[in-house]
C-alpha cells in the first residue's frame, strides 16, 4: 500500500534515465480528482480497501464504504444476473430475443431483413444494434421510462436503438443492447431491474454496499460520492441519473466490486458459485470476436487470462480486473472526470507491486539528438479546430502541452519520433508547406502556425 501511496509509475520509463515517482496525490491534484478508492485482491482475499481525498471538496473523505457510479461495469454484473435466469432455462443465449420481450419488441430493418438477435449477441455485443453509450439525465430533468429510451422519444436524449448492421457480423460496443437485455430481464421476471439484481446477484455475493436503484434513494446519499468534471468543477446538480441500468447504472464501492471479482474467480473453481456454477462461469469468460466473452472483456495471455471492464458516468470513473488464475485483481473508483488516466496509474503501480504479468510500464531507449535538431521542432501547432499544442525547447529537453493539460517532455527516438512518459507518440514528418505534428494514436495532426 505504502508503494502505490508514493510512486505510481508512468506508462513509459525511459531505459538508463530512471524517472522521479510522482505520489498518488500529486496525480490527484494535478488531474483534478478530489478522491479516489481502491481495494486490491490477492492471493483470492480483498488484502487490503482504502479510500483517498474527499468525497466532495470541502467535506468528508473518501473511505472504503464511499458509494461510486460504476459506469459501464455495471452491464458485466447485469451480465451475471442474467446468465443466472439462462442457466435456470427461463432465457436462452441463442434464441430470438422478441419472442420473450413483451413491452416492446425490435422493430425489423432493412438493413438486415428478417435478422434475428440472440441474447448472446447482446451481451457480446455483436447484436449489430445502435448506441454506444448513455449520458444520463441531470438532476430536475425529466427521466425517461426504457421504452423510450429504446425508441429514441422524448425525453430521451439518446437516438433508438436499432440495427445498424447484420447480427454477428462484426464486434460493435452497444450500451444500446445491454439496455434491450434489461428490458427483457424485467419482461421475463416481472420484476424492477433493480430489485431483481438485488435479489440474484448483490445479496447473494454480500455486495451490501451497492445498487442499481435510480436516483440513488435518499437513505444512501450521505455515503456517495459527489462527481466533478474535467476542471475540478461539481457536476450540476450531482450525480446523472440513468434509466438504462444495466448499462450504467450502477452504484458501488470498490470492495463490492471486489467481491464480485472473486465469486468469478471462485466460481470458475466451483468454490462458489453462489449465482453462476462452474460450466456457465466458464461461458462466461470464453472470449469471441473483440475479445468479449458474455458481458465481459478478456484480456491477458493464454497462461494468465483475465476479464476486466472500465466505467464512465458523468464524473465518475472506474476499472475493474481479475486474474481467472492466482487469485490476484483491483477496482479502483474516482469521483472526477479525469479518474480514468489516474486509474491506470494506480493500476501500473499495483501491477508492479505484486508482480503481475500485465500492465507493467513499457521500457523505451532514448537517443540523444543535437540541439540543433531539436529546435527545428519548437512552436505552436494547431491540432483541431480551436486547440494547440506547444511545443518548447527548454535547455536540452523538447517540452510539450495541449491547451492547459500538464507540460509533457519528449525524448526522442529518432530525429523525427518522439514519446512522452505518458504514453504519446509524436512523428514530425517535414512536408511541403512545413513541418507537422502527428500522434501515432490519430488523435493530433496538426500543421505548425
Amino acid at each position: 500500500m505504502a508503494s502505490i501511496e508514493s510512486c505510481l509509475p508512468y506508462a513509459i520509463a525511459v531505459k538508463n534515465n530512471p524517472q522521479p515517482c510522482r505520489t498518488l496525490q500529486q496525480w490527484m491534484q494535478d488531474l483534478h480528482v478530489p478522491g479516489v478508492s481502491i481495494a486490491v485482491i490477492h492471493n483470492g482475499t480483498i488484502a487490503w480497501a482504502k479510500g483517498y481525498g474527499v468525497a466532495r471538496i470541502g467535506g468528508e473523505p473518501v473511505t472504503a464504504d464511499t458509494m461510486f457510479q460504476a459506469g459501464s461495469i455495471s452491464k458485466a454484473v447485469s451480465a451475471m444476473g442474467t446468465l443466472h435466469l439462462v442457466q435456470q432455462g427461463k432465457l436462452s443465449l441463442d434464441e430470438d430475443i422478441n419472442q420473450k420481450l413483451v413491452s416492446w419488441k425490435l422493430p425489423a430493418s432493412p438493413i438486415a431483413p428478417g435478422a434475428v438477435v440472440t441474447l448472446r449477441e447482446l451481451l457480446t455485443h455483436t447484436s449489430g444494434l445502435s448506441v454506444h453509450g448513455f449520458p444520463g439525465y441531470a438532476a430536475g430533468e425529466p427521466v425517461p421510462t426504457l421504452v423510450q429510451v429504446l425508441n429514441g422519444e422524448k425525453p430521451a436524449n439518446t437516438k433508438a436503438v436499432r440495427l445498424e448492421s447484420k447480427p454477428d457480423s462484426q464486434w460493435k460496443y452497444s450500451g444500446g443492447g445491454i439496455t434491450v437485455m434489461q428490458l427483457l430481464l424485467q419482461d421475463v421476471t416481472q420484476q424492477p431491474f433493480a430489485s431483481f439484481m438485488q435479489d440474484t446477484v448483490l445479496s447473494p455475493l454480500g455486495m451490501s454496499h451497492s445498487t442499481f436503484e435510480q436516483p440513488l434513494p435518499a437513505d444512501r446519499r450521505s455515503v456517495a460520492a459527489t462527481p466533478y468534471d474535467e476542471a475540478g468543477q461539481a457536476v450540476p446538480g450531482g450525480a446523472h441519473t440513468y434509466p438504462e441500468q444495466a448499462a450504467a447504472g450502477l452504484w458501488t464501492t470498490p470492495s463490492d466490486l471486489a467481491r464480485f471479482v472473486l465469486e468469478i474467480q471462485q466460481s470458475l473453481q466451483g468454490n462458489a458459485n453462489h449465482a453462476l456454477d462452474q460450466a456457465m462461469t466458464r461461458e462466461m469468460l470464453t472470449p469471441g470476436k473483440g475479445s468479449w466473452g458474455l458481458g465481459i472483456e478478456i484480456g491477458g495471455s493464454r497462461t494468465a487470462p483475465f476479464f476486466d471492464h472500465d466505467g464512465d458516468d458523468a464524473g465518475f470513473e472506474a476499472v475493474m480486473i481479475g486474474y481467472e488464475k492466482g487469485g490476484d485483481g483491483v477496482a479502483i473508483m474516482t469521483n472526477g472526470q479525469n479518474g480514468g488516466v489516474l486509474n491506470m496509474q494506480i493500476l501500473r503501480s499495483i501491477a508492479v507491486a505484486y508482480g503481475w504479468p500485465d500492465f507493467q510500464p513499457i521500457v523505451h531507449t532514448a537517443v540523444t539528438l543535437d540541439r540543433r535538431v531539436l529546435s527545428r521542432y519548437a512552436g505552436t501547432y494547431q491540432i483541431g479546430p480551436s486547440e494547440k499544442m506547444v511545443i518548447t525547447l527548454e535547455g536540452d529537453q523538447l517540452m510539450s502541452r495541449v491547451g492547459h493539460q500538464t507540460k509533457l517532455a519528449l525524448f526522442a527516438q529518432s530525429p523525427t519520433h518522439f514519446f512522452t512518459l505518458m504514453g504519446g507518440e509524436f512523428d514530425f514528418p517535414v512536408q511541403a508547406d512545413g513541418i507537422v505534428v502527428h500522434n501515432d494514436d490519430g488523435d493530433y495532426h496538426g500543421k505548425r502556425l
